[in-house]
C-alpha cells in the first residue's frame, strides 16, 4: 500500500466537489470551515469548478475529473478534502487517470457518496485514502472536538491509535442553527459477535460501496475488516434496505475471507434498534464466525472518526471487552 505523507504546519489543503457543489453551502459555513482549518496551521485553496452547479446540484463529469487531476498534480497541495457528499461520485470513476494519482500520492478525505471514490482509488492505485469529515463538517461551531481528535490521529500523527466511543452524539441540522444543538448520551459500542480480527480496512457508506460491485473498482475483500454504515434515506424501510444491502455484500467473491465487521452509528429516524440489528446479523450464517460491533462513531451522525481505506486495523472482542485499533495508516 502507498501511504501518503502526513500533514504538516503550513501545508495546503485543496477543496474539491466530486459530488455536490460548494454552492450548496452557506457563505457563513464556508467561511467558518476555512477559518477552522486555517486555525490548525494549514492553507486552504478551492478547486476551479467546485462552485459549479447543475440540475442535480453537482457539476459536469469533465469539471469534477479536472479538479481531481489538478489537485493531485499540484505539488503545493498536500491533502484533498471533499466539500460534501451527494449521489454521483461513481460517474467519474472511469474517467480518472489512476497512474497520475498513483504517481502523486496525497491525502484524500471525505465520506458518504465519496465512498466510491475512496475505495476505487485505493483499489486501482494501492493508495490509502481516508473516510472522515468533509470540508463542510469543519463549519461546525460546537461539538467538533472529537472529529478534530481523530482527524489529527489519522492524518497528522504517526503510529497506531485506538478508537473509543464519544461521550455524546447528535443527528441534528447543526448547519441551520449552530447554537441550538440536540446532544444525546452515547451508549458506546455494541457487541454483536465476539472474536479476533486483523486486516485491511475497507468500506464506508454501505449502499454506495455496493455500487462498486461487479466493476473493476470493487476492492478485493480477502483479509479485510469492513467498516460499514448507512444513512436514513430509506426512512421507515431502513432495516429492510440495510439487510439486503448487507446480503448483497455477503454475495461478493471472497466474502468468506472477511475477518470482521465494524458498523457505524445509525441516524435517529430509522426503523432499526439493536434487537433488530442482532436479528439481521444472526440470520446470516456467513457472519457467525467473525467479530462484529456496532454503534461506532462514523457515518451520517456527529461526531465521527477518520479512518484509512486500505490501512490496517485490529478488532478484538472477548469477555465483553472491545479493542478497536488502527494499526497502519
Amino acid at each position: 500500500m502507498l501511504i501518503p505523507n502526513k500533514l504538516k504546519l503550513g501545508d495546503e489543503i485543496r477543496i474539491i466537489a466530486p459530488a455536490r457543489s460548494l454552492s450548496l453551502l452557506s457563505k457563513e459555513n464556508i467561511s467558518l470551515a476555512k477559518q477552522k482549518i486555517e486555525a490548525q496551521g494549514f492553507k486552504v485553496s478551492f478547486s476551479k469548478h467546485c462552485e459549479e452547479s447543475d440540475i442535480f446540484g453537482s457539476s459536469s463529469i469533465e469539471s469534477r475529473v479536472d479538479d481531481i487531476h489538478q489537485a493531485f498534480q499540484d505539488q503545493n497541495v498536500k491533502a484533498i478534502l471533499t466539500v460534501i457528499g451527494g449521489f454521483n461520485s461513481n460517474q467519474i470513476l472511469s474517467y480518472l487517470n489512476y497512474d497520475l494519482i498513483k504517481n502523486n500520492p496525497k491525502i484524500l478525505c471525505g465520506y458518504s457518496d465519496i465512498t466510491t471514490l475512496l475505495d476505487a482509488i485505493t483499489t486501482k492505485t494501492g493508495l490509502i485514502t481516508y473516510h472522515g469529515p468533509h470540508f463542510s463538517t469543519w463549519g461546525m461551531k460546537k461539538e467538533f472536538e472529537y472529529n478534530l481528535e481523530y482527524f489529527k490521529k489519522c492524518l497528522i500523527e504517526e503510529g497506531e491509535f485506538d478508537i473509543k466511543p464519544s461521550l455524546t452524539w447528535s443527528d441534528d441540522a447543526w448547519y441551520i442553527d449552530q447554537e441550538k444543538r440536540n446532544l444525546i448520551k452515547n451508549k458506546g459500542f455494541v457487541i454483536l459477535n465476539e472474536g479476533h480480527a486483523e486486516g485491511k480496512i475497507l468500506g464506508g457508506n454501505l449502499c454506495t460501496f455496493n455500487l462498486l460491485q461487479g466493476t473493476e473498482f470493487m476492492p478485493e475483500l480477502t483479509d479485510s475488516i469492513l467498516f460499514i454504515e448507512d444513512d436514513n434515506m430509506a426512512g421507515d424501510l431502513f432495516s429492510i434496505y440495510f439487510d439486503r444491502n448487507l446480503q448483497s455484500l455477503i454475495h461478493q467473491p471472497n466474502f468468506n475471507k472477511v475477518k470482521g465487521i465494524v458498523i457505524g452509528k445509525f441516524q435517529k429516524n430509522v426503523d432499526i434498534n439493536i434487537d433488530k440489528l442482532k436479528y439481521i446479523i444472526n440470520s446470516k450464517k456467513e457472519l457467525s464466525s467473525m467479530p462484529i460491533i456496532a454503534n461506532v462513531n462514523f457515518g451520517h451522525t456527529n461526531p465521527m472518526i477518520t479512518f484509512p481505506i486500505g490501512g490496517m486495523g485490529l478488532l478484538k472482542i472477548e469477555n465483553n471487552q472491545i479493542e478497536l485499533r488502527v494499526t497502519k495508516h
